[in-house]
């Protein structure tokens, strides 16, 4: 039975990318896919979903802490072979993604209850999203947390955007987004990007440290204070997310995202160079062939891209 009152126990749900755990009014989602550093695929962001949705039903839960499995990432963002393989080709599939991904970030932030990122390794582009969705974070501090938008052919307005000019300043913000660096554990705390960091052998420790504080607090006093103190991230995320869920979208299809995306796939860097050559030389750097600008005089075939020589219908020399 599906119900707010009987919600399912950790041993009654039939998860496969996320481990979901209970103990001592403590609930620990754990995204589960330690062979891709813990990426997000359609299934995990939907059980993940589910996950936030169970421990904010659960009134023996009282504290809820998000992690990765093994010790080396705690989540790398967006599953690139996915994307790949399943969204490149069909732009309009990205809506659908980010859809869900929006889904469990709002299930999490609006949990009820306070939650910890436990980072447990490197944290990147999504993956930090979901950890600045957390209301604390604690580090190990093997890690590093990055965001990689500008470098892989996105835009990190799932959060990052949003949310880190309002934990590490303007200025900060935009050096993380911008230059799309390794942001270094003592920095990290420096900047405010997480509340602790101690050597992985310590992590378990400083997290339950920190869940039984939180649960030496008044639950309904806990929960209002996080409904206000969230009220800047909620302003902002709420007005500009649905905008970027579209822009995404569209943007998936654009040359940017496939060299992008060809470059992950080749293990290389994307040639930033040539796109802004060929706009400088007045072509197009949005298309992969060129804008589909040319027509044939032979079969008639339209809307042939402009840097074809010959048509890709009949085969019969363009003329330029």
């Amino acid at each position: 039975m599906d119900h707010f009152l009987h919600p399912q126990q950790p041993e009654e749900v039939n998860f496969e990318k996320v481990k979901y755990e209970k103990k001592d009014m403590v609930a620990t989602v754990t995204i589960n896919r330690p062979e891709v550093h813990n990426c997000l695929n359609f299934q995990t962001l939907r059980e993940m979903t589910r996950a936030f949705e169970l421990a904010s039903w659960d009134d023996e839960v009282g504290v809820v802490v998000l992690t990765g499995a093994g010790d080396k990432a705690f989540c790398t963002g967006a599953d690139m072979k996915e994307q790949n393989n399943e969204i490149l080709d069909r732009p309009r599939n990205y809506y659908k993604w980010m859809g869900a991904f929006i889904e469990a970030h709002e299930k999490l932030k609006n949990i009820g209850k306070p939650t910890i990122a436990r980072l447990n390794g490197i944290t990147v582009g999504g993956g930090n999203e979901f950890n600045m969705n957390c209301d604390l974070a604690i580090m190990a501090d093997h890690g590093y947390i990055r965001q990689v938008g500008n470098s892989h052919g996105s835009v990190a307005a799932g959060g990052a955007t949003q949310w880190l000019p309002l934990i590490v300043g303007d200025r900060r913000a935009r050096e993380i987004l911008w230059l799309n660096e390794e942001i270094s554990p003592e920095k990290a705390l420096e900047w405010g990007l997480v509340n602790e960091v101690v050597p992985l052998s310590q992590l378990d420790d400083a997290v339950d440290n920190m869940a039984k504080k939180l649960l030496n607090k008044l639950p309904e006093c806990v929960r209002y204070t996080k409904e206000q103190t969230n009220f800047w991230r909620n302003l902002s995320f709420n007005l500009t997310v649905g905008h970027a869920r579209d822009w995404l979208s569209v943007h998936t299809g654009t040359y940017e995202t496939y060299e992008a995306m060809r470059a992950f796939n080749e293990k290389r860097k994307p040639d930033y160079r040539k796109l802004r050559e060929l706009a400088a030389a007045g072509g197009s750097s949005e298309h992969l062939w060129g804008a589909p600008m040319t027509n044939c005089n032979e079969c008639g075939a339209k809307d042939l891209p402009e840097s074809f020589s010959h048509c890709g219908v009949c085969g019969a020399p363009l003329a330029k």
